[in-house]
């Protein structure tokens, strides 16, 4: 079992920035690829970003190329998300999750969760 924590979302202005944190605890967190997803009211959940278990290798959806950066820090059982010039459209709820697949965007595939954070970005 992973067990997962997001913390720091928020209410944000348009054009501003906040860093999401995930904290892990549980099986070997290093061994797990780390993603991050949110869900909008009354929309599916969707891919944000991925960052591999050895740090090489970060994907991320169209949206947020350029703005969002995923990063973890394995001697602390933590993934982050900064999130900078910040769209009302990024307003969601954001979920950590953790998988063995290597870096996929594919939801299925993770197999833990955390509990999610809301981020409101208002314009």
């Amino acid at each position: 079992q992973v067990q997962l924590v997001e913390s720091g979302g928020g209410l944000v202005q348009a054009g501003g920035s906040l860093r999401l944190s995930c904290a892990a605890s549980g099986r070997t967190f290093s061994n797990y690829a780390m993603g991050w997803f949110r869900q909008a009211p009354g929309k599916e959940r969707e891919f944000v970003a991925t960052i591999s278990w050895s740090v090489s290798n970060t994907y991320y959806t169209d949206s947020v190329k350029g703005r969002f950066t995923i990063s973890r820090d394995n001697a602390k059982n933590t993934v982050y998300l900064q999130m900078n010039s910040l769209k009302p459209e990024d307003t969601a709820v954001y979920y950590c999750a953790a998988t063995k697949i290597e870096a996929t965007r594919r939801i299925p595939l993770y197999d833990y969760w955390g509990q999610g954070t809301q981020v409101t970005v208002s314009s």
